[in-house]
């Protein structure tokens, strides 16, 4: 798990298992850019901004936590998605292997080597994340 600290805002990402669903990316280029190192820079944009940007990760691979000591708070009620060809994704207050939640993506085939979290080593290879906006 590697932390990014900014001036408002502190954003964990943990890349195992991240399946590169490129919400961030799209929602702000500023912060999110995989061309350079860090690839997260918490200050180029506003924080309530980010966070916002940071909840629509589908995986639970980014959180964040506001420099004023609010975490991310789980969306209610709990969602569940079966996306077709994906994992199974969940929203909400979730607690998984012991940890609390907020976002997953939970292997729905078995063969993923980070259990119980997906890592397209399965059938999903060729899934592609489409956002249920």
């Amino acid at each position: 798990m590697k932390r990014y600290e900014g001036e408002r805002i502190e954003v964990t990402y943990d890349a195992a298992r991240c399946l590169h669903a490129a919400e961030c990316v799209r929602g702000l280029p500023a912060v999110f850019d995989t061309a350079k190192r860090p690839w997260i820079a918490p200050d180029g944009g506003d924080a309530e901004e980010l966070a916002g940007v940071i909840r629509r990760c589908p995986t639970g691979a980014l959180h964040y936590t506001l420099r004023d000591g609010e975490p991310e708070h789980p969306s209610v009620p709990t969602r569940i998605r079966l996306p077709e060809g994906g994992p199974l994704l969940l929203e909400g207050d979730l607690e998984l292997e012991g940890r609390r939640e907020t976002r997953a993506a939970i292997c729905r085939c078995g063969q993923s080597q980070n259990q119980p979290y997906c890592d397209r080593s399965g059938p999903c290879r060729q899934w592609r994340y489409e956002p249920d906006r």
